[in-house]
């Protein structure tokens, strides 16, 4: 039986963000019964295409999946159960915005199965809330997080993020003290990257100015590591940090390469060396296309893929597999330490991680 991280894609949100360029649409949640069905369609289809798959994680993204009810949550975890072989203590993550979620769908959601909650917080200010577009407000997700606890998830993790428009050093400090002091065992912190086509990149043309410089946003992340490291996060990630044992089992598979499944509208996979994903399109979806572009990955594709994401981890990647002579350079520079025969990149080299990777290509 082949193990594998299986993800889901719910592409539904109350409203886009202003920085948000992922696959997902506001304002048609009437549309997720009719996306329960075709997910299933999918399941059945990959278990007649895989055979029988462990599933070792689960986890659903978005789009914003706790726009689901308990009821429509038991639905699809019950069918994941029917098509995959769930293994008995899989993490199972559900994303979660904190303007959608309350006690009742909470306990929902951990009777389903979900025994993981991944919260897009963002920010415990108000006026960068506003300027991100957010649909909820500092209380709102301290106290999302804080029933979220009470309804007996103990693993949850807070997504952060940096070098917004505007943004000072205290008010970014304050938010991850903020995190600190909830209930949390994993916190994301990520810098903001103003994508093509979305609102956000409308007010940085207009206002450059607004944005944070690259030294900053360098100060703010390692001011973050600082205050985070203290607390006994570890950063086992270029932007994500955990307590002992609450490192995201999925996201790892992610970075080591391993085997996982996406289902859903725009959702990506990689299974047996080949790279393939659904449409983009949710009405394709919704009438059973899953139109698969795919791509075998050649040696030189698995080496390349390998140094990208293994070097955004504490545990690097085999040393051995490195060019000697880059290797070297980069170790004496202090950008690279070798352990053990794994290279990792060190705090410097992780500012300058596209650097370091682009030397080893």
């Amino acid at each position: 039986m082949k193990h594998i991280a299986l993800y889901i894609h719910i592409p539904f949100c109350a409203r886009k963000c202003a920085y948000c360029d992922f696959t997902s649409f506001p304002g048609k949640t009437h549309l997720i019964p009719a996306y329960l069905d075709q997910l299933e369609a999918e399941m059945r289809a990959s278990a007649g295409r895989w055979g029988e798959l462990a599933a070792d994680t689960v986890f659903l993204g978005g789009g914003t999946p706790s726009l689901l009810t308990g009821g429509q949550m038991k639905r699809l975890m019950d069918g994941v159960r029917r098509w995959f072989t769930v293994a008995a203590d899989a993490e199972i993550t559900s994303e979660a915005n904190p303007g959608t979620i309350d006690a009742a769908k909470l306990i929902a959601f951990r009777e389903a199965g979900i025994n993981r909650l991944s919260l897009g917080v963002q920010s415990f200010d108000d006026g960068l809330l506003r300027v991100l577009g957010r649909i909820h407000t500092a209380r709102e997700a301290e106290d999302a997080v804080r029933t979220a606890a009470d309804a007996g998830f103990t693993n949850l993790s807070v997504d952060l993020m940096y070098a917004l428009p505007g943004q000072t050093m205290d008010q970014w400090l304050s938010t991850v003290e903020t995190a600190m002091a909830l209930p949390v065992r994993h916190i994301s912190c990520y810098s903001l990257i103003v994508e093509e086509g979305t609102p956000m990149k409308a007010m940085a043309e207009a206002s450059p100015a607004c944005l944070p410089d690259e030294e900053t946003a360098v100060v703010m992340q390692h001011e973050a590591a600082r205050l985070l490291r203290a607390r006994g996060f570890s950063r086992y990630e270029i932007s994500n940090y955990a307590l002992p044992g609450f490192e995201s089992r999925h996201n790892l598979v992610y970075w080591r390469r391993g085997d996982y499944l996406g289902l859903g509208c725009a959702a990506h996979s990689l299974m047996d060396g080949e790279r393939f994903s659904n449409t983009a399109s949710l009405d394709e979806y919704l009438a059973g296309v899953r139109a698969y572009e795919s791509e075998k990955l050649t040696a030189r594709d698995v080496y390349e893929e390998t140094v990208m994401l293994g070097l955004r981890t504490r545990e690097g990647v085999p040393a051995s597999i490195l060019p000697a002579a880059a290797l070297e350079k980069l170790t004496r520079a202090g950008l690279i330490a070798v352990n053990d025969d794994r290279a990792a990149v060190t705090e410097a080299g992780a500012d300058v991680l596209n650097a370091v990777i682009l030397a080893l290509m």
